[in-house]
């Protein structure tokens, strides 16, 4: 079957600025986005990670490698610090490659769920 490139969102938030609470989150994050989507590191083109001001404990990508990443190209960075946006959370930008008539699913836990209640239904 046809394979096509896909892209698909995710976030979720962390209570405090911790290492161990961002790569904790972001290894769930990243785990359930693979499993809703029966994707593995081996058809990912790339990840965009994004943290809010807040987060700087450390870089989301790491939990990415520890869950098999090494080979795909991983990127960090800030999230625009817009007044009122919801505090500490990391959110991810997944490029791959699925099956013709794949459904990106994205994923959005915890108090990021809040950020696509239009998708809520969808999860």
């Amino acid at each position: 079957m046809p394979q096509r490139l896909y892209a698909l969102r995710g976030a979720i938030s962390v209570s405090h600025d911790d290492a161990h609470e961002i790569l904790s989150a972001t290894t769930e994050l990243m785990g359930e986005i693979m499993e809703r989507n029966a994707l593995g590191p081996e058809r990912v083109v790339s990840c965009i990670f994004t943290v809010t001001d807040d987060l700087t404990a450390e870089f989301p990508a790491v939990a990415a490698r520890a869950l098999g990443f090494e080979r795909v190209p991983l990127l960090c960075a800030r999230e625009i610090p817009v007044p009122g946006s919801l505090p500490r959370v990391i959110r991810v930008l997944i490029h791959y490659y699925a099956d013709e008539g794949h459904e990106a699913r994205h994923v959005y836990l915890r108090d990021a769920a809040s950020l696509r209640a239009d998708l809520l239904a969808a999860q």
